[in-house]
């Protein structure tokens, strides 16, 4: 037997309101008294009412969705950001579609028309690049982006991100300061707006020391190929004293290698720093110095902007870079005078 849907008339009904209270009732961030709010949600209870989304979004013309695209789960910091955006974005009344992509930007186009064909009220695009055209199609829509932990110079883009470059100059000036000299990095992807201004600042804080990078590699944000350039960069008689890898994601892979394979001891042998003070860091077989991005900062300012964005399309765009600090623990050698 077919099921009949139960309408918001039969709910004010039972529950002895107006129609218009049960639609408040059901809208996030709509006036309701507490009383009437409970008599409604009882009686849509006892009824089995569900409100319609979809019919409100057509009325209304907003959707109250929110498109999040993400392109690296590997890397531990991105789930808990993402967890804190759609719990913040929720709180707010919207709700949250993830969509997959890859790093390189003419592969997120492939799934623009499906973002788009959601009607989507905004966009955030986490740990990816975007082209010129998907920003000119988005704006011709009227759906903004806000870029989360992620710039791109030249586009009209709002980016929320740590400040890259502080954190990467804190990590040179704690190295120099704690007498090493053969500094290495293990850099991420190179195309990646986090990783060239976090090596910006390192090789500049390096060179007002008075010292140069000792030796580089690149591990493209992947623990295995992180694993593997730890591999060359310690195949010399004068192997690095320090190294600074650009995540916490590979600094887990390079400190394995290090142990395990190399067998060498860390901090006595060399020193390791991070980038993001993921949880693991703070476990004891790892016990990760690195620096910290203020994931819950990050994720508040996202929500403003794109929210603000949402109610004033004519919004100028906004670039926040939070303040990094470095954390200190056991995986690197602490000059006298710093203290955890």
């Amino acid at each position: 037997m077919a099921s009949v849907k139960v309408t918001s008339a039969e709910v004010a009904r039972r529950a002895g309101v107006s129609q218009s209270a049960v639609s408040r009732v059901f809208t996030p961030g709509a006036s309701v008294s507490p009383k009437t709010a409970e008599k409604v949600r009882k009686a849509a209870a006892e009824l089995g009412y569900r409100p319609n989304v979809l019919a409100r979004a057509m009325v209304s013309g907003k959707s109250r969705i929110i498109g999040l695209v993400v392109a690296y789960l590997e890397n531990h910091f991105y789930p808990v950001a993402l967890e804190k955006l759609s719990n913040a974005l929720q709180a707010r009344g919207y709700h949250v579609l993830v969509f997959m992509a890859s790093l390189k930007a003419e592969n997120l186009d492939s799934v623009v028309d499906e973002i788009l064909d959601y009607q989507v009220d905004g966009i955030i695009a986490a740990s990816v690049a975007l082209s010129s055209d998907l920003a000119q199609r988005c704006q011709g829509a009227g759906v903004p982006i806000v870029l989360f932990n992620r710039t791109q110079d030249g586009e009209p883009f709002s980016s929320v991100t740590s400040d890259n470059r502080a954190g990467g100059r804190r990590v040179a000036e704690f190295l120099a300061a704690g007498g090493h000299r053969r500094i290495a990095h293990i850099a991420g992807w190179e195309g990646a707006s986090t990783q060239v201004e976090r090596e910006a600042g390192f090789r500049a804080a390096l060179a007002e020391a008075g010292l140069t990078l000792h030796a580089r590699e690149v591990g493209n944000f992947s623990i295995e190929e992180a694993r593997a350039a730890t591999r060359r960069m310690f195949d010399r008689p004068d192997r690095p004293d320090a190294v600074f890898v650009a995540n916490d994601h590979m600094a887990f892979g390079v400190m394995d290698v290090l142990r395990s394979e190399l067998g060498l001891s860390i901090p006595h042998d060399v020193s390791v720093v991070g980038y993001d003070d993921v949880p693991p860091a703070g476990w004891a077989a790892y016990d990760l110095t690195t620096v910290r991005q203020r994931a819950n900062r990050m994720v508040e300012a996202t929500v403003e902007i794109l929210l603000d964005q949402i109610e004033d399309p004519d919004a100028p765009p906004r670039r926040v870079a939070v303040d990094a600090p470095l954390i200190l623990r056991g995986s690197a050698r602490i000059p006298e005078g710093w203290t955890r």
